[in-house]
């Protein structure tokens, strides 16, 4: 099973120019991937800055790009942020994350995250989508977030959250209940303890919300950084800040992350950092089990 996980910052890139088709090429150069996960999708920020737009002007509606670009997949969305109109526009704003894939799909869960008071911090409502998937190594819950940048009281709530539905789901799996009927919306609550949580955490390497996605879990197998288990001694691969130095004047750092529950380790055979992508300010991921 062959994962790509990026910011794509709307399909901006470096060269300050939205291509979503540049994205999905690169994407799958970098792998064959049955299962991508993609942060700062948008619907309705197409009017431009002065209407309540985004640089560069997105598309209308991304989520529908991306299933238009990728016609054999699945394009599951969840919204964060969903914002009124502004201006002479009629849309409303919505900006959130997308998981898309080839394979078969059970459960999809759309989590808000926590969103507690911070007033000296700008930021806006955060969220993680879930989505049950029949892979050729088993059924795998795959998650696709992005937490709050400004506020690390926020981004500590967030990853708290992260860690108790996965405890929750780890409870399902040991202890599920049976559909009320087969075409019935009571579906059968079994879910597998095995999980991938994607995503731009807004958080540096060994930062408080890394260390603290790391630590065990009452109840459910612990949560591992795939990309350091299969890079044990090298230094860390920068995932942010390598081409766009007007948002990232501090510099190349690691703030995009693949953990995987511990019982995956064993499968990784690859998670790499594409270093050489220019189309977002964030570098794609990928990640391969077996």
């Amino acid at each position: 099973m062959k994962l790509v996980d990026w910011n794509v910052q709307w399909g901006r890139g470096a060269d300050g120019r939205v291509d979503l088709a540049r994205i999905v090429r690169e994407a799958r150069a970098l792998c064959d991937f049955d299962i991508l996960c993609v942060q700062e999708v948008t619907r309705g920020f197409h009017e431009g800055p002065a209407s309540g737009g985004l640089a560069g002007g997105p598309s209308a509606d991304q989520f529908v790009e991306l299933a238009a670009l990728l016609p054999q997949f699945t394009v599951l969305d969840a919204v964060g942020s969903d914002l009124p109109a502004l201006g002479a526009s009629r849309h409303r704003r919505q900006f959130g994350n997308a998981i898309v894939t080839r394979l078969p799909v059970r459960q999809v869960l759309r989590h808000s995250l926590p969103w507690p008071a911070d007033p000296a911090k700008p930021s806006m409502m955060r969220v993680a989508l879930e989505a049950v998937i029949e892979t050729d190594i088993g059924a795998i819950r795959v998650v696709s977030t992005h937490l709050e940048f400004y506020s690390e009281t926020q981004r500590l709530a967030q990853v708290a959250s992260l860690r108790e539905l996965h405890r929750e789901a780890c409870a399902h799996a040991r202890a599920p209940a049976k559909a009320e009927k087969i075409d019935s919306p009571f579906y059968n609550t079994a879910r597998p303890m095995d999980a991938i949580v994607c995503g731009d955490f807004n958080s540096a390497f060994e930062s408080s919300a890394y260390r603290q996605m790391l630590e065990p879990i009452a109840d459910a197998p612990r949560f591992i950084d795939a990309w350091a288990s299969s890079h044990p001694h090298a230094p860390r691969a920068p995932t942010v800040g390598l081409y766009d130095h007007d948002q990232w004047p501090e510099g190349p750092f690691a703030c995009d992350f693949i953990f995987v529950t511990e019982d995956l380790t064993s499968r990784i055979a690859a998670c790499e950092v594409d270093q050489d992508s220019e189309a977002s300010d964030h570098q794609p991921m990928w990640l391969e089990l077996r």
